[in-house]
């Protein structure tokens, strides 16, 4: 209907086609269409290569068709029935090749493709990947690759979603997603330049078997870099060998379990500190909660002899040791070999990215998503302020773990004349019913631009003093520009202040151009934030992406 309403809108002479068929078929032409690789059900191999003829599963004796009865009908009466081999699973693989080759047919697009080479403003801020201490030791490592600005930079992106918009049916979908890092700002992050290698079906998360679907892309990635591909310049008239590089991926936390094999739950949880993250269990919370954040101090700073106003401890250490490609291989094998003492193991798998030659080489392999963890900051203070059943982090078991810890007394649960009940005394954190309403009712009267696709008002309710179903970007906009507002005088200044300062760390590191001397001293403040939250909130309030924060800084 829709291609009947076009042609007749159209002059006589459109040449549209008649049905969707007829269209696909023009489409073919382009040479962008699709594969479909079978995977077993159970996530262990893909069909294709050495096991494209296999009809049950080498590993799991699964077999790959899910086996279906089709009446066969004659003269009205049913004569036979027989079976119809459909595949139990299929991977959607769109080959990168000839999308990376059709960028270049656009004359406009292919001087666009030079820009992080011959006209970026080196002012020496950051403004786009090509500024990044990253993106520089790339090439400085591999000249002949930086040689040609056309050769591709890619980062790869990927996220599990419900293609059915509805939560009462449980389902993820994966795409794997391309961004060209050629492009200027304006253009490398629009939709039209990303890429779709991989549509990965799956009804539930893939987990680590993620790296069985990303075969045929890491493979495609090897041929890139390994053997130029011919490709025509449109702008320059010419042909030229290009070749493609893959400088990191950029995921939300659960993701990069997946993507890097580093184990994102326990008490290795954060992939900056490694093996020598500070983590500690809450026996009464049975939650492990995250802190030793004066390590990030300078070594004389007074705080770190201060046992009373923090964990009870004294904090002498200094910065977790950052690790590069070769040492994360050596203790990928290690973890191998053995566990650890105490059994625990941080690494769940090697990555299929370090069959990339380059990818140990790469200084920064994995990025997280900043608006994740400002989502989940942000659920964590407002549950916390608004002490909301199930997403407070201050509660009897918190106020325990403190009697446990020996430390603020004067928040110590206390008996009350009645055996069977204590009282818990109020935390300075903690707003007054009144206060709750004032601050809710800020936020529910919020106008916001048109522009913004933000609705804060739905989220909030005033009289059950409670906020939920905000999304991510809701979040973002309250992080970054109502929460310092609503705020004042809600809560006791020392609080407020704090929490505004950390509030403006997310604002910094979200703009668009960074100064590097500024994000040193963002750094050194963001830090003090940080232990100053240490000595106002209960250890519970540190979750591990509390502690990312630290990690961001």
């Amino acid at each position: 209907m829709l291609l009947d309403l076009l042609r007749d809108a159209l002059p006589e002479e459109n040449v549209l086609s008649k049905s969707y068929y007829e269209t696909k078929k023009i489409v073919s032409g382009l040479g962008l269409g699709y594969a479909k690789i079978h995977a077993c059900p159970n996530d262990c191999v893909l069909y294709w290569d050495k096991y494209a003829k296999y009809e049950v599963c080498p590993k799991c004796s699964t077999s790959r068709w899910k086996t279906t009865n089709e009446d066969v009908q004659g003269n009205g009466m049913k004569t036979s029935e027989r079976q119809k081999k459909i595949p139990a699973k299929i991977l959607r693989w769109f080959p990168l090749k000839p999308r990376l080759q059709r960028l270049y047919m656009s004359s406009k697009v292919a001087e666009s493709m030079r820009w992080h080479h011959k006209s970026r403003l080196n002012d020496g801020s950051l403004g786009h990947p090509v500024d990044s201490l990253a993106w520089k030791n790339f090439d400085a490592r591999y000249p002949t690759f930086s040689l040609d600005p056309r050769n591709f930079r890619l980062g790869v992106a990927s996220y599990g979603f419900n293609p059915f918009k509805t939560m009462s049916i449980t389902h993820s979908t994966w795409p794997v997603i391309l961004i060209p890092y050629n492009l200027p700002p304006l253009m490398c992050m629009k939709q039209p330049y990303f890429m779709l290698p991989l549509l990965i079906p799956s009804p539930k998360g893939l987990g680590n078997n993620i790296d069985i679907y990303l075969q045929p892309l890491v493979q495609e990635l090897q041929e890139l870099w390994d053997d130029e591909i011919e490709t025509f310049d449109a702008y320059k008239k010419e042909t030229f060998q290009l070749r493609a590089a893959v400088m990191w991926t950029i995921n939300d936390f659960p993701t990069y379990d997946n993507l890097s094999g580093w184990s994102t739950k326990g008490q290795y949880a954060c992939p900056c500190c490694g093996i020598e993250t500070t983590s500690q269990w809450l026996r009464h919370g049975k939650k492990i909660c995250y802190m030793g954040h004066r390590r990030w101090l300078s070594p004389k700073h007074k705080w770190r002899l201060n046992s009373r106003d923090f964990d009870g401890t004294r904090e002498l250490r200094i910065l977790p040791k950052r690790l590069d490609g070769t040492d994360i291989l050596r203790q990928i094998e290690e973890c191998r070999e053995k566990d650890l003492a105490n059994g625990a193991q941080p690494w769940k798998k090697k990555s299929i990215f370090f069959t990339l030659p380059y990818w140990q080489y790469n200084v920064l392999r994995h990025n997280l998503d900043v608006m994740h963890i400002e989502k989940n900051v942000c659920d964590n203070i407002i549950g916390t302020l608004l002490n909301q059943e199930g997403k407070s982090k201050d509660n009897y078991k918190a106020q325990a773990d403190l009697v446990d810890m020996g430390i603020r007394s004067m928040l110590h649960p206390q008996p009350t004349p009645n055996i069977t009940t204590t009282c818990l005394p109020r935390a300075c954190y903690q707003m007054t019913n009144k206060e709750k309403e004032s601050f809710l009712s800020i936020l529910k009267n919020v106008k916001t631009p048109d522009e913004c696709s933000s609705n804060i008002p739905r989220c909030v309710h005033v009289k059950q003093h409670k906020m939920f179903g905000l999304k991510s970007y809701d979040c973002h906009v309250l992080m970054q520009e109502l929460l310092p507002v609503a705020l004042r005088g809600s809560l006791p200044d020392k609080v407020t202040s704090v929490l505004v300062d950390l509030f403006n760390f997310f604002k910094q590191i979200c703009s668009k151009i960074l100064n590097v001397e500024f994000l040193s001293q963002l750094e050194s403040k963001t830090v003090i934030t940080l232990c100053q939250l240490e000595t106002i909130f209960p250890p519970s309030f540190f979750t591990v992406m509390m502690h990312l924060v630290s990690s961001y800084s």
